[in-house]
Order: structure tokens, then sequence, then C-alpha cells
């Protein structure tokens, strides 16, 4: 088959290589500009120069929208497209103008967490398990047919990282699978409808969505930093007004109650934050920091950076 591939970032960049190692026949690449949003400057695989060195043509766009565009879509005559990680809505025009449409690859086992940066969100939520779906782009978010769906477990120490580097690995083999049953009819009666009831949506993440809330369960927060892993942008917190990024942490063996953000005791290896917002009752796990680094980029052992006990970690200097 022609196909014709949107997509941007490694994830992007994988499903171009899939392609290009398929029996298929890549004809045009679309993809985006770089960006300096904090999440788009990580796992930025250029799908640009990967298309370039393959001598596929390419054209960069924030949007899709405009009739340069929609002409060189026709004029490559492609059977379907492929798209994974392109970051703004297609029009119908364009997604269905091939005669097999568009299959969508999305980082999620949908209909849940639709939208962005499902690892790290579904992480935060405890889920147990986290994958990659391959459907047929319609009008909604996400909301197309699937085809083919793949998952892999969360261990309990997993950070996103771990998690992108599995699930990253997963997009080149739903690739084929999906373009092999295409392209030879098998998909007939294959394709699965979402179950809408079920679905959820999630927004890009922002610095705000990694302030640490010391009101969160400790089980929750502890999940939140092993979500926010290098090279993310940590989960933060302040203490006498200079921001702390929090690399490492575990839920306290004890309970420790008290008021949420206080810096109350050592624990093993780290130092104990009281954590939730029922902690007065004394029934709550605390947050054990193990790792925090400042502002500057120093990396600390948290036994050696809080020197006493006492005082507060805030949401804000």
């Amino acid at each position: 088959m022609r196909v014709v591939m949107f997509g941007y970032q490694t994830w992007g960049h994988r499903t171009l290589q899939s392609l290009l190692e398929s029996d298929h026949e890549v004809v045009l690449v679309v993809t985006h500009p770089k960006s300096e949003h904090a999440y788009e400057k990580i796992w930025d695989d250029s799908v640009a120069e990967l298309a370039e060195k393959h001598g596929v043509p390419v054209l960069l766009r924030n949007r899709p929208d405009d009739p340069e565009l929609l002409d060189a879509l026709r004029e490559s005559r492609p059977d379907i497209i492929v798209a994974n990680n392109w970051r703004t809505w297609l029009p119908p025009e364009l997604f269905d103008l091939p005669p097999h449409g568009t299959l969508n690859i999305h980082d999620s086992l949908l209909p849940t967490y639709a939208g962005f940066s499902p690892i790290i969100w579904a992480l935060i939520n405890g889920e147990e398990r986290v994958g990659v779906t391959a459907h047929r782009m319609n009008d909604g978010l996400d909301a197309g047919d699937i085809l083919v769906q793949r998952s892999v477990v969360v261990g309990p120490t997993d950070t996103a990282t771990d998690l992108f580097h599995r699930t990253v690995d997963l997009i080149g083999p739903i690739v084929r699978e999906s373009l092999d049953l295409i392209a030879s009819g098998k998909d007939a009666g294959q394709w699965m409808p979402q179950d809408r009831t079920r679905a959820s949506f999630f927004h890009k993440r922002s610095a705000e969505d990694s302030r640490i809330n010391w009101s969160w369960p400790a089980e929750r927060l502890e999940r939140l930093v092993r979500a926010q892993s290098d090279p993310y942008p940590n989960a933060y917190t302040f203490h006498r007004g200079e921001r702390l990024r929090i690399v490492s942490a575990a839920v306290s063996d004890a309970y420790y109650g008290g008021t949420p953000g206080r810096i109350f005791i050592r624990e093993g290896d780290g130092v104990v934050i009281v954590a939730g917002s029922e902690a007065h009752n004394g029934r709550c796990r605390g947050l054990v920091i193990k790792r925090l680094r400042t502002d500057d980029g120093t990396e600390h052992a948290a036994v050696d950076y809080f020197k006493t006990m006492g005082g507060y970690l805030t949401a804000r200097p």
C-alpha cells in the first residue's frame, strides 16, 4: 500500500521506521516543526530527518488545514494514512481521503486515556496496565474503531520512563500487523467499536500538573514522583521559598499524623513528609523523600538536605 505518515517525536519516528522497514511504500511524511514545549523536547527523535534520509518528501506543519497540504496529499494518492503523535485535530476531508482512511496509533488502552500524556496520567492513577492502540480515526478524539491493541504490566517501582520504553517498543509490531491485516483484507470483522461509556480524556501536562499537593495520599504522591521521572519535569514542592524537585520517594512504613506538608522524621534512608487530607487522624502513611534536586541542578540525599526536622513543604513559595 501507498502510505502517508503524520507524526512527531520518538513515537512518530518509531512509526515511520516500521513503515520504512515494511513491504509498504511511504510516499509523504507530515510532521511538526521543533517545539520549545517542555514535554515536546523529550523523546524528540526527528521524523523529518529520518524521512529525508530515506528520500521521502516532508512537509512541516503546526496545523493540517491549509490547501497546499491537502493538494500534496491528493497528489500522493495514498491507500492509507498512518498517524502517531500528531498534536492537532485532523479534518475529515483529510483523514477520510484515502480508501482505507487513517490508522491512528495511540499510546493508551483506549477508550481510556484518550488525549495527551496517557502513560503519565495512568501511572499517577495506579493503573495495572498501559499499552498502545491502533484504531481508525473518526471525528472524535481517539474515538474510532480499534483494530489492534497490546499492553504491558505496570510494576510497583516502574517510572514513566520505564513504561515509555516498553510501550514505544510495541509501536513497530502493531503498525506492521495492522497494515498487513488491512492490505490482505483480513481486517474485515476485526474492527471493534469503542465503548464510549468508558472513555476518558486528558489534557497536555504543564508545570502546574507537577506541583505536589500534600493533601493527596502518600500512595498517589509516590506514583506522581515516578510518573515525573527524569527526563520528564520532576514533581516539585517548595521549602523556605526554594523549589525542590523530588527525584525519588517511597510510601512510609509507619503512620504519621498532623498537618500535610510537615517535615516530620527520618525513616530509613529518607525523610517523612506528612501527607493526606485525613492526616490529622494519624492513620495515613507519609511520603518518604529519598532524593531531591534544587533549582541549580544539584541533587541531594534528603537526609543530608534536611538538617533538622520541622517546618513545612508548601505548594508555593
